[in-house]
C-alpha cells in the first residue's frame, strides 16, 4: 500500500449480490468502466467474491464487491454461499441484481431479509431492461419490504442508467459517517500530541503501521500539531517542548515504559484504544476485560489480527502478548491465533479473545466479530486494553477518553 492509498478498512464497501446469471459481473464491469469480472453464460462462473477498488463521488473511495450467485447448489454451491455470507460482514452498501423480465424470487427476497436484519442500505437493481418493452415508471411491488424505496432499472448490455445508478449509489449515507472518530474531540487547534512509535524489527522496513499514519493525519486535520518520536527519545522529546503537552498516544507494546516515562498528570492513552473507539467497539472491549484476572491452567485464548503479515520473533501478537499474559496470570494457557480474514465460526471454547485494532477492518467488519463473540457469550476485548489491564494502568488511559474502567460507561464531566 501507499502513502496515499486509502486502505481497504476505510473505504465503503458496495457489494453487489443476486442468483446466478441475472448480469452481476456484466453490472459491475459497467458500473467501474472496468473489465474486472469475468463474464461468461455459463453459470456460476463467479466462485469466489471479487474486489476492486476505485473512487465513487461524492462517497470518495470504495471497494467494490462482486459476489457468486446465492442460488448456487452442492457442495460446491453451499461453500459460494458461505462466502458471500460473509462479505455481508463488511458490505456498507448493498446492490441487488436481478433479472428484470424474471423479478423478484425467493433468494432474492432471502437476501433483503439479510440486509434488513443486518442494518445494511440497499439498492434493487432490474438488470436486462433491454428485454422489456416498456421500462416502468416506478415499481408497486410491496414484497421487496424496501424502505427507501431505491428502486432502477438498468441494462449492462446497453448501458442504460448506469450513470443513475452510481448517483444513487452516491447519495445513501451508511451508518458509520458521523460515528468515527480519533482525536478530533480530544484535541483543539496548536495542541501539542506526542506520539510514541517504537521502531524494532515487527515495524514495517520504510514507514509506519496504519493507525500511526491516522493519527498524524487527524491530528493535522484539527489544527493539532503532532510530535513522533521512539519511545528512547521521549524524555528528551518531552524536555525539549516549551508547552505541555495536551496528549501522549504510544504504541501498546511500549504502554508500560511510556507510563513511567511521563508525569502522572499527563494524558496518556494507546493507537490500540483509540482504534477500538474508532471502529466502535470501546465498550463491549472494556466490559470483557476483568476475565484475564479468572484463567485457569489450560483456559483457551484466541489471539485475532485483521490483517496478514509475517510473524517475526519480536511480534507483539504472537510473542509480547502471549509472554504478558502468561506473567500477568502465571499459568499456562491454551492460545490459538487468527488472521486476515480468518475468523472462527465455533468461539464458544475460548475463555476470552483478544483483538487487534482492527485497523484493516471495515467497521462493520470488525463489530460483527465483537456480535460473534456476544452471540457466543465470549468476551472480547483489544490488544491496548489487554496490555493496559495487565499493567495496571488501564484507567489512566481511559481518561482522557473519559470513560470508566470498571462499568465501560462514559463518564459525565
Amino acid at each position: 500500500m501507499g502513502l496515499n492509498d486509502t486502505p481497504s478498512g476505510e473505504r465503503v464497501h458496495i457489494s453487489f449480490f443476486g442468483c446466478t446469471n441475472v448480469g452481476k459481473s456484466s453490472l459491475i464491469n459497467a458500473f467501474t468502466s472496468q473489465d474486472i469480472a469475468i463474464v461468461s453464460s455459463t453459470k456460476g462462473t463467479t466462485t469466489d467474491p471479487v474486489k476492486k477498488s476505485m473512487e465513487l463521488l461524492p462517497l470518495g473511495p470504495v471497494m467494490i464487491t462482486d459476489t457468486p450467485g446465492m442460488d448456487d447448489t452442492g457442495e460446491l454451491g453451499a461453500l459460494r454461499m458461505k462466502k458471500t455470507i460473509e462479505v455481508l460482514n463488511k458490505t456498507d452498501i448493498a446492490i441487488l441484481v436481478t433479472d428484470a423480465k424474471r423479478g423478484l424470487n425467493k433468494t432474492d427476497n432471502t437476501l433483503i431479509d439479510l440486509f434488513n436484519n443486518n442494518n445494511i442500505p440497499y439498492i434493487i437493481v432490474y438488470n436486462k431492461s433491454d428485454t422489456l418493452e416498456t421500462i416502468p415508471v416506478s415499481d408497486n411491488d410491496n414484497n421487496h419490504n424496501n424502505s427507501n424505496n431505491n428502486i432502477i432499472y438498468v441494462s449492462a448490455l446497453t448501458g442504460f442508467n448506469i450513470n443513475a445508478l452510481k448517483d444513487l449509489v452516491a447519495t445513501i449515507r451508511t451508518s458509520d459517517e458521523n460515528d468515527k472518530i480519533l482525536i478530533g474531540d480530544l484535541v483543539s487547534e496548536g495542541d501539542i500530541v506526542v506520539l510514541v512509535v517504537p521502531i524494532d524489527k515487527a515495524a514495517p522496513k520504510g514507514r509506519i503501521i496504519l493507525p500511526q499514519q491516522q493519527v498524524i493525519r487527524d491530528a493535522l486535520d484539527h489544527g493539532a500539531i503532532p510530535v513522533v518520536c521512539r519511545d528512547s527519545e521521549l524524555t528528551v522529546t518531552l524536555a525539549s517542548l516549551k508547552a505541555t503537552p495536551k496528549l501522549v498516544i504510544t504504541d501498546s507494546q511500549v504502554f508500560k515504559k511510556v507510563e513511567s516515562l511521563i508525569p502522572k498528570e499527563l494524558p496518556l492513552t494507546s493507537f490500540s484504544i483509540l482504534m477500538a473507539r474508532y471502529k466502535g467497539n470501546l465498550m463491549p472491549s472494556i466490559q470483557g476485560i476483568n476475565v484475564l484476572s479468572s484463567l485457569k491452567e489450560g483456559d483457551r485464548i484466541l489471539i485475532s489480527e485483521g490483517c496478514t503479515h509475517h510473524r517475526q520473533c519480536g511480534d507483539i501478537g504472537s510473542v509480547k502478548l502471549p509472554a504478558l499474559i502468561k506473567k500477568y496470570t502465571g499459568i499456562t494457557p491454551d492460545i490459538s491465533f487468527s488472521s486476515g480474514q480468518s475468523f472462527p465460526d465455533n468461539l464458544s471454547d475460548y475463555k476470552i479473545i483478544i483483538h487487534c485494532g482492527a485497523c484493516m477492518l471495515t467497521p462493520r467488519d470488525a463489530r460483527s466479530r465483537y456480535k460473534k463473540a456476544k452471540k457466543a457469550g465470549v468476551p472480547i476485548t483489544n490488544y491496548g486494553i489487554a496490555i493496559a489491564y495487565m499493567n495496571g494502568i488501564l484507567q489512566r488511559s481511559l481518561e482522557p477518553l473519559k470513560v470508566n474502567d470498571l462499568t465501560g460507561t462514559y463518564l459525565v464531566t
